[in-house]
C-alpha cells in the first residue's frame, strides 16, 4: 500500500505575551478558526488518517487536536524532533513511522516544513502559510524508503485558498 504523508503547518499563533518561550505560543482568535475549518476542509475530501504525528509546541499540539477531534481520534504521537526541524530531522521522523499506518498526519512548523515538503517531491512552495496542508504520496510500502524527490505532490491547501482542490 502506497504512503500518504499530510503535513500541516500549525494554526496562526499569538504574540501577544512577550515573555512566553516560543515553545509555549498559544493559537490566536485565527488560529483557532482556521485549524478546525481546515480539519473540516479534509475530512469533506474524503481523507481518512491512520495516524496524527505532532511537535509537542503548543501551537502544533492545539492544531493537531481539532484535526484529531474532527476524526474523532483520541490519540496523537508527539515526536519532539519535529520542533524546530530541519529537512534532515523531518526525513528521520517519516523514516521511523510505523509501517502499519499507511496515512500520516504531521503537524509541525516553518521553515522546516516548506522545505520538507519542496525536498520529497519538488513541490516549488514558497511558503506554507498558518494551516496550511501539503498532501504527499510515496509508491512504497515502508516509510523507511521515503528520501528526497520520491513525493508526488497530490495537492496544497491552506485557508485563503478559494480555488477548488
Amino acid at each position: 500500500m502506497a504512503k500518504q504523508l499530510l503535513l500541516v503547518r500549525h494554526g496562526k499563533s499569538d504574540w501577544g505575551n512577550l515573555d512566553l518561550k516560543d515553545f509555549d505560543r498559544p493559537l490566536n482568535k485565527r488560529g483557532k478558526e482556521n485549524a478546525p475549518e481546515m480539519a473540516e476542509r479534509l475530512v469533506n475530501k474524503g481523507f481518512r488518517p491512520d495516524l496524527l504525528v505532532s511537535s509537542p509546541a503548543k501551537r502544533a499540539k492545539s492544531t493537531a487536536k481539532y484535526f484529531a477531534e474532527a476524526y474523532g481520534f483520541d490519540q496523537i504521537q508527539f515526536e519532539a524532533a519535529i520542533y524546530e526541524a530541519n529537512t534532515t530531522a523531518l526525513l528521520k521522523v517519516v523514516n521511523a513511522l510505523d509501517d502499519a499506518a499507511d496515512k500520516v498526519l504531521m503537524f509541525g512548523h516553518n521553515p522546516g516544513f516548506t522545505d520538507f515538503a519542496n525536498e520529497l517531491c519538488n513541490a516549488d512552495i514558497y511558503n506554507i502559510p498558518t494551516a496550511g496542508m501539503v498532501f504527499i504520496t510515496f509508491p512504497f510500502d515502508s516509510w523507511e524508503l521515503v528520501s528526497r524527490g520520491t513525493g508526488e505532490l497530490i495537492f496544497f491547501d491552506y485557508p485563503k485558498n478559494t480555488d477548488e482542490i
